[in-house]
This record gives C-alpha cells, sequence and structure tokens, in this order.
C-alpha cells in the first residue's frame, strides 16, 4: 500500500451474512424447471450406479480373488468409452438431446436387469460382468455429452458455476449414501438386493426425465461423422487451456485413482467392514466444498485452481497410502475428494462458459474422455502396480506420480495458468452472446 492508497475497509457484513455467502448459490434450481427435473433423476440414478460400482469389483474379487482381474474391469471399458464417448460428442450436436438421454438411460436400466439375472445363477459367471462393463461404458459415452450439453440451455450463462456446484452435490450424495448402503445392503442382502435397487433408480429417473422439454439441434446441425469429431478436435487442440484442464485430470486420474484395489486395501488395514466407507470418504470431501462453494463465485483464475487442486489431490493419495490406522486413510481420501472437486469445479467451468453452442456436444465427449479414460486406465495401474508390488505402494506411489505430472504438465501449458474468465476472449464472446439472446428473447 503506498501513502496514496485510501485505508482498507473494515467489513461491517454480519457473520450471518459471510455464512450466506459461502452457501451453494440455488439460483439454477429456482428459475429453471428442467434443471430441478434433472438434478432429481441425476440424484436417483447415481444413488443405484454407486450400488452397482461397489457391487461388481466386489462379485469379481469373491469370483476369483486376483487384484489384477478387478483391475481389468477399467481395461474393457477403455475402448468403448472413447469410441462411443467421441461419438456421442458428435450424436449430441446433430439429434434431440433430450430423446438420446431417455433412450440410453433405458438401454442402463436393462444391462442392470442382466446383472441382476447373473447374479442369482446357483453358479454366477465371470464374463457377464466385463460385458455389461463394456456396454455399460458404451451407453455413458452416448449419453453423458448430451446430459452436459443440455445444461447450457436450460441455465443463464451466469448461473453455470451454480450448476455445476449443484451437480456435483447430487453426485456426492449418491456418492455417499451409494457406497456407504451398498457394503451394507451385500453383507446383509446379498449383491441380488445392490442390482435390483439400481433397476429401481433408472425406473424412476425415467419417468423424471420424460418431462424434459425438447432440445432439438439446430437447423443446420450436420449429421454425426468422422469429419465433425474431428473438426471437435480442431477446435480443442487449438485452445491450449482447454487442452490443459483435459491432460492435467487425465494425469491425475491415471496414477492416483485407485478406487480398484480398495477391496484389497480394507483387507491390508484388517478393516473389511470399512470398504463401503472408503468409496465414501472422497465424496464426503467433494461434498463439503460444494457445501461451501459459494466464494468459487468470487475466483477468476481458473485454470490455477484446477493445477493446485490436481497437484492437492495426489499428494492427499500419496499420504492415505503411507497410513496404517483405517482413519487415516479414511480422512485422506476424504481431502483427495475435496480437492478433485475444486478441479471439477473450476474445469467445468472453464468448459461451460467459454465453448460455443454448436461445438458443445463433440466438445462434451472430449471432455467426458478426459475425466473418464483416466480413471479406467488407473483402474488397471492401480490394479497392476498392486499385483507387481503391494496394495500400499500402488496407492502411494501413485499419489507421488500425480504431484509430479502436474507440475510438469503446468509448466509446459501457460495458458492454462494464465486464464481469467474475466478476460479470456471466448468468455467475453458467450457472455455477450447469451445476453444479446435474452435481450432479443
Amino acid at each position: 500500500m503506498t501513502d496514496h492508497d485510501p485505508p482498507s475497509p473494515v467489513s461491517t457484513t454480519p457473520p450471518s451474512g459471510r455464512l450466506r455467502a459461502l452457501l451453494p448459490d440455488l439460483a439454477p434450481w429456482r428459475s429453471s424447471p428442467d434443471f430441478r427435473r434433472m438434478w432429481l433423476a441425476g440424484l436417483v440414478t447415481v444413488f443405484g450406479t454407486f450400488l452397482t460400482f461397489i457391487a461388481v469389483p466386489l462379485q469379481l474379487k469373491e469370483l476369483t480373488g486376483s487384484a489384477l482381474a478387478v483391475g481389468a474391469v477399467g481395461a474393457v471399458e477403455l475402448v468403448p468409452l472413447i469410441v462411443f464417448g467421441l461419438y456421442g460428442g458428435a450424436l449430441a450436436d446433430a439429434v434431440d438431446r433430450r430423446k438420446l438421454i431417455l433412450w440410453t438411460e433405458a438401454g442402463l436400466g436393462v444391462l442392470s436387469v442382466i446383472l441382476l439375472l447373473n447374479s442369482v445363477l446357483p453358479e454366477p459367471m465371470i464374463w457377464p460382468l466385463y460385458l455389461v462393463a463394456a456396454l455399460t461404458s458404451a451407453l455413458a459415452g452416448l449419453q453423458r455429452p448430451a446430459m452436459q450439453a443440455i445444461v447450457p440451455r436450460v441455465v443463464a450463462h451466469e448461473q453455470l458455476p451454480a450448476a455445476i456446484a449443484l451437480n456435483s452435490i447430487r453426485w456426492q450424495a449418491g456418492a455417499i449414501a451409494g457406497p456407504s448402503l451398498a457394503g451394507l445392503i451385500i453383507a446383509f442382502a446379498g449383491l441380488q438386493w445392490a442390482y435390483a435397487l439400481d433397476i429401481v433408480s433408472y425406473v424412476v429417473s425415467g419417468v423424471l426425465l420424460l418431462g424434459l422439454a425438447a432440445s432439438p439441434a439446430p437447423h443446420e446441425a450436420k449429421k454425426p461423422s468422422l469429419r465433425g469429431i474431428t473438426e471437435g478436435a480442431r477446435y480443442a487442440w487449438s485452445r491450449k487451456e482447454l487442452l490443459g484442464t483435459y491432460t492435467i485430470d487425465m494425469a491425475a486420474m491415471l496414477f492416483a485413482f485407485p478406487t480398484a484395489i480398495f477391496p484389497f486395501l480394507a483387507d491390508d488395514l484388517g478393516a473389511p467392514w470399512a470398504l463401503g466407507l472408503m468409496y465414501a470418504a472422497g465424496a464426503v470431501g467433494s461434498l463439503i466444498v460444494s457445501l461451501t462453494s459459494g466464494w468459487a463465485s468470487r475466483v477468476h483464475r481458473h485454470g490455477r485452481m484446477v493445477v493446485y487442486a490436481a497437484a492437492g489431490w495426489g499428494a492427499a493419495m500419496a499420504v492415505a497410502g503411507w497410513m496404517h490406522n483405517v482413519w487415516l486413510v479414511l480422512l485422506f481420501l476424504a481431502v483427495a475428494g475435496g480437492c478433485d472437486m475444486v478441479s471439477g469445479l473450476f474445469r467445468s467451468a472453464i468448459w461451460d462458459q467459454t465453448i460455443p453452442d454448436e461445438l458443445r456436444g463433440r466438445l462434451a465427449g472430449i471432455e467426458m474422455l478426459s475425466y473418464s479414460v483416466g480413471p479406467q486406465i488407473g483402474q488397471v495401474r492401480a490394479g497392476g502396480m498392486a499385483s507387481l508390488t503391494n496394495v500400499r505402494t500402488s496407492v502411494w506411489a501413485g499419489g507421488v506420480a500425480c504431484v509430479a505430472s502436474v507440475g510438469l504438465l503446468a509448466c509446459a501449458l501457460p495458458k492454462l495458468m494464465g486464464y481469467d474468465q474475466r478476460t479470456d476472449e471466448h468468455a467475453v464472446r458467450m457472455r455477450n452472446r447469451q445476453a444479446e439472446v435474452t435481450e432479443a428473447a
């Protein structure tokens, strides 16, 4: 401060006002009926999905006893996710996004029926678990770009960060309740009940999504094609700050996503009862961040936050791998989840506030690959490294590698570190375009 600067004002905001400033912004929920429907449908679906997310690796562990076999789920999911994720992005720009969401939701429900039927056999088979995992990955690849691309159509531009935070709260609520209850349901009632409840969740979410307004493609939209996908990829490559968000998250998930070996980590800690808590711990940390996300609207350098949070995720995972007390492991898994939420919040803000609507589906497909392919390969890495060394080494070494890779990428991507949503040309252009549309309406 110089001698000519005025003194800093003393804050007169009451504590209750400061608390409200931290709480999530509910404006998207209040102003958009379609957002409310999608939020509620997503809450139901994510609860059921996490039941299956726990049940499948646990069933594979019981049938094979192999960490590599459990980690291989990520391998069979990888190719369908890449192929159908890219095609799903192009499809979301060319068809009615509402119809695409509904049909894929129905298909996912049918796959849960197959898991249930297999689980009630006298001797459940292994190959249907891998087949359903691959088909689920394909349908998710078709659905997620449409789910992400439809949000900016039903939520005002200035409300997009708030919508991202609210969607994260929804996901985390299911991620906490789903794994926690899955452990109890499987232990006391069996795998069949986890799969059955997942089927029910798809029925309920499908009914809710039927109320969505139509979301047709623009009249000038082209049919899905390799050329269209390439056009989206070229746009992403030209935007180095976007490229940075993709590579940072992929590196973080590749090296520090050990969820496939949580059943073995729980056994190593002598706490098999804590398996559900391990899967839920990250979501607890994420939920805490989301519930206090009011501060996010006052942060403008989103790229830096992505980098810092990804490094924090890796550091927390490394510490979790070193800990021998199960409660400390759970604590640092929660810290990692909080860091991942911060990274996801600002990655999504960069994506949603700067990408043109006519490219949003294709870019959503690329974005989906960035935050989905990493975890799939990460499961293979975690399972393979655990089989070659041990479970703990797989966890802590992956965390250290994550921190190192994020640091190198940050140095190589100055555009990401310098991104400021107040002055970025793409963010300003999108803000002005939506203001023109609103004024015309």
